[in-house]
């Protein structure tokens, strides 16, 4: 029992939480500010619990398993799960349903905990159905909006095909190979016709929820469509756990195929910084524009998982850490400003130091870091990204992954300049800034700066590793 306890940490504390909303809303009920306060609070400590009390092992017979490693990357999920809850405070105090968006949220986190601890397909493909179905309802909360009713369907229809080629995947491994265990596969892939097809439909499901090209295109609409903290929840969290778990997935069950996937993440790497950053040049709607930068920030994780070393392991979980930070200070000054004024557009940003200083800085400094420009911690990330795939590949692909920073940077500062030097005809009004949204940008510009500047949070990683 104290090892159930222990090593099942993180997904019964977010249980418990999920309870507690449970009974409260059954109950008489609160105001959303309570509410909205008493989540946090509940957030916050579940974030601290994640430093104490941790250990390694399996449970189930082996479909549950638990590291130090996997541990630090559920408690990343918990702070980016804290930090949205403080950054979209006013989008939360405004929702008719508060207790039921956050209960759906966190089963979706649960899902996610459960899939970096899978054991074997069966609880992989378990664990994915409980992270997808609550975020397609999640997109459907701006319940008066037509076009969030429309993101909820396409992410509700993307979910269930990635899921359809996810279970063909598993039946054509179990039928190669006859069995689905995390830990008797590596020994029985032989590179086989049959065991390479398997492995390319599970592929296509893990790009389907990382947006890799070509399984993008439903990753625009869905952001555009769907609520602020549903769109930042998407774009970090569950990008964050579905590159934890492709650590897992090529580095241990599937390394005998390391030939033939290295080469297939090779030229998705390339692809997919180059549509994401072809396309986030176009676009002029901003949640568009962050969303097309997300899977062009994909491509650079892909460039890591090509070193095939622990070193790609920490370059990605560094990366993650700092893009927790970066995107959702992004998400959440677009976010207030819709929020206040129903302004969408790049155009709409044009003269934003004028009347916002506060909120242009902070966005300037996320941008700043998406784009990787010293000193914010999103040069690191990308130094670090980069250094781990040179370890494996030529320097030809190195040279296109720097063109496409260069690309990356020029649209990042597109938008610092039109704040910061153009004139708007008719400028976005002096906003009011509540205090969670406040401590959460400050949060997250203190984790933008520092995370680069102390060493020992990468080393912490490397030691994980």
């Amino acid at each position: 029992m104290n090892d159930f306890l222990i090593l099942m940490k993180p997904e019964l504390a977010v249980t418990v939480i999920i309870f507690l909303l449970l009974f409260i809303k059954l109950g008489k009920g609160m105001s959303n500010g309570n509410m909205l306060l008493l989540i946090q609070g509940l957030l916050l400590l579940n974030f601290a619990l994640g430093f104490v009390l941790l250990d390694e092992g399996s449970l189930f017979g082996g479909l549950y398993k638990t590291s130090l490693l996997m541990a630090f990357q559920k408690n990343l999920l918990n702070l980016g799960v804290f930090l949205i809850s403080l950054l979209f405070a006013d989008w939360f105090k405004k929702s008719e349903h508060l207790p039921e968006y956050f209960m759906l949220m966190l089963s979706a986190l649960l899902g996610m905990f459960f899939l970096i601890s899978s054991g074997n397909l069966l609880m992989f493909y378990l664990s994915l159905e409980l992270a997808s179905i609550p975020v397609a309802a999640m997109a459907n909360f701006d319940l008066h909006k037509k076009i969030s009713s429309e993101a909820a369907m396409k992410m509700i229809l993307s979910s269930a095909f990635s899921s359809g080629i996810l279970l063909f995947g598993i039946s054509l491994v179990y039928g190669a190979t006859g069995t689905i265990s995390f830990d008797e596969l590596p020994a029985v892939i032989n590179g086989g016709g049959l065991q390479v097809m398997a492995f390319i439909f599970l592929f296509a499901a893990f790009a389907f929820k990382l947006s890799i090209v070509p399984f993008h295109f439903w990753t625009a609409d869905v952001y555009q469509g769907s609520p602020a903290p549903t769109a930042a929840f998407l774009s970090v969290i569950s990008k964050g756990a579905f590159a934890f778990i492709f650590l897992t997935a090529l580095y241990k069950v599937f390394q005998p195929l390391h030939a033939t996937w290295y080469n297939l993440i090779m030229v998705l790497a390339v692809v997919t910084m180059l549509v994401g950053n072809l396309f986030a040049l176009r676009q002029q709607q901003i949640r568009r524009f962050l969303a097309f930068s997300s899977i062009a920030q994909v491509g650079f994780i892909l460039v890591a998982l090509l070193s095939n070393s622990p070193s790609g392991t920490t370059a990605i979980v560094y990366f993650v850490l700092i893009y927790i930070f970066s995107n959702l200070a992004a998400f959440a000054v677009a976010g207030t400003i819709e929020s206040q004024t129903g302004k969408t557009t790049v155009n709409d940003y044009k003269g934003l130091y004028q009347s916002n200083p506060f909120l242009c800085w902070m966005m300037a400094l996320a941008l700043f870091s998406l784009a990787g420009v010293p000193p914010t911690a999103g040069f690191f990330g990308k130094l670090f990204l980069i250094t781990a795939g040179a370890e494996q590949a030529s320097y030809l692909f190195v040279i296109v992954v720097a063109l496409n920073l260069v690309i990356s940077l020029y649209y990042y500062l597109r938008i610092v300049r039109a704040m910061f030097m153009d004139k708007n005809e008719h400028p976005l009004p002096v906003m009011t800034v509540q205090f969670p949204v406040k401590l959460g940008l400050i949060l997250c510009a203190a984790g933008i700066v520092l995370t680069g500047l102390i060493s020992w949070i990468y080393d912490y990683i490397q030691l994980l590793s």
